[in-house]
């Protein structure tokens, strides 16, 4: 993993992956290492982002490095007309790592093909999301106590939700079930169809959520309207899926419920006292699965 940049969830084989995994349970029995006195991390976000953004940040405060960057790309250069490639290799001169979100599917691999030093997609557009991936697994190993055999629903935007594309590649590795709830405009692409039918890893695709009560699992997401052309179709759907406490009274006892957040309204605020909501839990496990992949990267741990 040292000097290597991660750009998709596979580029790390399932031992790395657990590797990283141990390497969060590690910061986050002590959170504050700083292994990285002498090091400058840039962080270049070319869209909106709160929680991967500050806790990339705190991630990169508690290891002791120096943080340069923009949370605003109109603050930046590329206003003025200066390309990805230009404004990379400009960078990429300046920090030890980088840690990038654009709003391009694609961009992270075209940095990581430019840049100097190792990248880390933060987000790249509806394609990928590794870092939330590995806090997502972080988080199901916590609660469950292993990753394999676990039935997953995922709920909501499957087209363009980048979280969930990632996540089923790096859960495909651990035997899973996956039950994909979504409106018809909204179903999880063909192409991870095709990669889990090549897998022999099971699926089923509905439009209700009825079948709560199978889920070990439950993986809320939000209806992006950034991501929508024709603001007709993001309001059709924007509501399809609301979670209200009483969908989950016959669930199993070891039932989470995650979400990647920020959430609209696609569960119900009731939720948050559930004993089976665990996505603000989640977020905070960001912070040293984040420590872990930058140690790793860095060659630090």
């Amino acid at each position: 993993m040292k000097n290597r940049s991660l750009v998709s969830i596979t580029d790390y084989s399932k031992e790395e992956i657990l590797r990283i995994l141990d390497l969060a349970a590690d910061f986050e029995a002590n959170p504050n290492q700083p292994l990285m006195r002498d090091k400058v991390v840039a962080t270049l976000f070319f869209e909106p982002s709160t929680r991967t953004r500050l806790s990339f940040e705190t991630a990169i405060n508690r290891l002791g490095a120096r943080i340069i960057g923009f949370s605003d790309s109109s603050s930046s250069s590329t206003t003025k007309g200066e390309t990805l490639k230009d404004t990379i290799k400009m960078v990429s001169n300046y920090a030890d790592l980088i840690v990038m979100r654009h709003p391009l599917e694609g961009s992270a691999r075209y940095a990581s093909e430019q840049s100097l030093v190792p990248i880390i997609n933060a987000g790249d557009g509806a394609n990928q999301h590794p870092s939330q991936t590995l806090l997502d697994l972080y988080s199901i190993k916590k609660t469950q106590g292993k990753l394999d055999n676990l039935n997953i629903f995922m709920v909501g935007d499957l087209k363009y939700g980048r979280t969930v594309h990632s996540l089923l590649m790096a859960l495909s590795h651990f035997n899973p079930v996956f039950h994909f709830v979504s409106p018809v405009e909204l179903a999880i692409p063909q192409e991870y169809k095709i990669f889990l039918n090549e897998r022999d890893i099971p699926f089923f695709e509905s439009t209700t959520m009825d079948e709560l009560d199978q889920a070990d699992i439950l993986y809320m997401t939000r209806v992006q309207k950034e991501r929508f052309s024709d603001p007709m179709e993001y309001e059709r759907v924007k509501n399809a899926f609301v979670l209200k406490n009483k969908m989950l009274k016959n669930t199993r006892d070891n039932l989470k419920v995650l979400h990647p957040l920020p959430r609209v309204n696609e569960i119900d605020v009731k939720v948050d006292s559930n004993p089976k909501a665990y996505y603000f839990q989640q977020a905070k496990n960001g912070v040293y699965t984040r420590m872990a992949i930058i140690a790793a990267i860095m060659g630090l741990k």
